[in-house]
């Protein structure tokens, strides 16, 4: 059985992806943590009849909470790129998160599987690697960057 953390779970990638990981007979506990509305997603999610346990999570008060004990960390956490946004303003704003919440995993699960989506991955991943290599916990088999919506879109417009 797995514990899963989705960190940015209360946003639109978050909440699907809790969705689904609720339904994954795998997941055992299921933390959910944002830093806005994260309580209702947990609520509504917790009503599905599987036997992972639902936790949430909310605000930086509780983050190393939500991540501590877990196998997977999944990362949807940042903001969208808005119209005349630039990729380097949405990596200014992402790095940050990004980084606040890995060191927070490295911290309470050194050994944890950490999936990165938040954008622009080319660039939060790597932070996320300089983090874990700061804090003494890297292992490049653990750290990965998840470019299937991206994928999924490209797809649909080709």
């Amino acid at each position: 059985m797995v514990s899963v953390a989705i960190l940015g779970a209360a946003g639109g990638i978050g909440q699907p992806l809790s969705l689904l990981l609720k339904l994954n007979a795998n997941v055992s506990k299921l933390h959910l943590y944002d830093i806005v509305n994260v309580p209702g997603v947990a609520a509504d999610i917790s009503h599905i009849s599987t036997n992972a346990e639902v936790k949430s999570f909310l605000g930086a008060g509780q983050l190393n909470d939500a991540v501590t004990g877990i196998d997977l960390a999944i990362i949807p956490a940042g903001v969208p790129r808005k119209p005349g946004m630039t990729r380097d303003d949405l990596f200014k704003i992402n790095a940050g998160i990004v980084k606040t919440l890995v060191e927070a995993i490295a911290l309470n699960s050194p050994k944890a599987f950490i999936a990165v989506i938040s954008n622009p991955v080319n660039s939060t991943v790597p932070i996320a690697a300089e983090v874990l290599k700061s804090k003494g916990v890297f292992d490049a088999r653990r750290l990965f960057g998840v470019t299937s919506l991206d994928v999924v879109r490209a797809s649909r417009f080709v």
